[in-house]
């Protein structure tokens, strides 16, 4: 039987309504609010470079605009409605998964007892019960607080002395938990004194947890692979996945279906009746144009967002300045369901600094998309806590084909 073809606009605009790009919506950002958006992307990832905003925080924000980052810190440290882990990277997470992390803090750790040795050195693993008892007896602690900087190397994030990398562990295999951060940097406590009894209390077994995540992945994507399935929460391995696409499948859980790409390739994925029933129901795109932190959600997967936007993208931060095509730090620019760019800015002493902007190739800045694109600059000013935007003399670049007015 021939599968059904979600064309590629239809995909798009599945996609983004999963991830709350495809239609204005309004709220207060902060409490139930917050956590609403948190639960429907499913996460949002943690990471320190503070170029305009840090990168949860634009991804919020992209979502709300009223959206400002104390919220979160409540959210997480207060009200206790998160918590922070891993998925593909370091992330915000809603409390009510914590049950499903345990089989993910039990995989780690056996991960970690296997190479660690080997990456991280000697010495680490004998400090784990001194620091579990130091934490115990005299409360949340850093890195600072644990270990001697005498232990350290020049080597950067990878080169930890023992007391850190037991620390990591720790939190790693679910024994210590984020009680909150200190600027960025974070404040491990038992898990016990941090995450409520009654997510802390929840046993599920192995094969709850690995249907949990993978039909949580399917709804908040719309449509996927068996392996986009498993690298969404990163819980369940790769087989998992295809194991649970065949039995889903036989069961009527699950369709497959054809997926039209921006260059008119079909990829067979799997869907829901239900989720495809939502398409008649789904508005245009809104055409705000929108920018974008380079960890949103949306374009976590970067392969994903090449096939389906046809937009080619990656951090050049450790690329050497001489080598950049575009920057440090570049955000990727929205509008409607077209990628329509990237922008080079920074905040400098209250100004937010662009100094670039660049077109896809077929992409034309007309006056309606500037002012679009000024309009949200403007917007993200007090997220980025500036008071005006500066652009840089030439700051419009060329793109690809200039005379197309797509």
């Amino acid at each position: 039987m021939k599968s059904p073809l979600l064309t590629n606009a239809d995909a798009r605009r599945l996609f983004l309504d999963r991830h709350l790009l495809l239609r204005p919506q309004p709220g207060q950002a902060v409490g139930g609010d917050l956590l609403g958006v948190l639960t429907e992307l499913g996460f949002v990832q943690v990471d320190s470079v503070n170029t305009l905003a840090r990168a949860h925080d634009l991804i919020l924000w992209s979502r709300r605009g009223r959206y400002r980052p104390l919220a979160l810190d409540r959210l997480v440290a207060r009200q206790r409605l998160a918590f922070e882990h891993w998925t593909h990277d370091a992330a915000i997470i809603p409390m009510q998964f914590y049950p499903m992390w345990r089989l993910k803090f039990m995989r780690d750790e056996a991960r970690m007892r296997h190479r660690w040795p080997a990456w991280r050195g000697e010495g680490w693993d004998r400090e784990i019960d001194a620091i579990l008892r130091r934490i115990a007896d005299h409360g949340p602690a850093s890195t600072t607080d644990v270990g001697p900087d005498k232990g350290r190397g020049g080597g950067g994030w990878w080169d930890w002395h023992p007391s850190k990398t037991a620390l990591e562990y720790l939190w790693r295999s679910g024994r210590l938990a984020i009680s909150h951060r200190t600027g960025f940097r974070k404040i491990y406590d038992l898990s016990e004194r941090v995450i409520p009894a009654e997510y802390r209390n929840i046993q599920l077994d192995t094969p709850q947890i690995i249907d949990w995540a993978l039909s949580a992945a399917l709804d908040r994507l719309g449509f996927a692979t068996s392996g986009e399935l498993a690298a969404f929460f990163e819980i369940a391995t790769r087989d998992e996945a295809k194991e649970w696409c065949a039995d889903a499948l036989a069961a009527g859980r699950i369709v497959e279906i054809d997926v039209e790409m921006a260059d008119g390739t079909r990829r067979r994925s799997v869907s829901t009746v239900a989720m495809l029933d939502t398409l008649s129901m789904l508005p245009p795109p809104s055409q705000r144009v929108r920018l974008l932190s380079p960890f949103d959600p949306a374009l976590r997967d970067r392969a994903r967002a090449e096939r389906l936007f046809g937009f080619h993208y990656r951090i050049e931060i450790f690329v050497p300045a001489p080598r950049r095509r575009y920057g440090y730090y570049v955000f990727p620019v929205m509008q409607g369901d077209r990628l329509i760019g990237r922008l080079d800015a920074k905040r400098d002493a209250g100004v937010l600094d662009v100094r670039a902007f660049w077109p896809e190739k077929g992409v034309r800045l007309g006056r309606a998309r500037e002012a679009g694109l000024l309009a949200e600059l403007q917007r993200v000013l007090p997220l980025a806590g500036a008071s005006e935007v500066r652009l840089a003399p030439g700051w419009l670049k060329e793109g690809g084909d200039q005379a197309a007015s797509a």
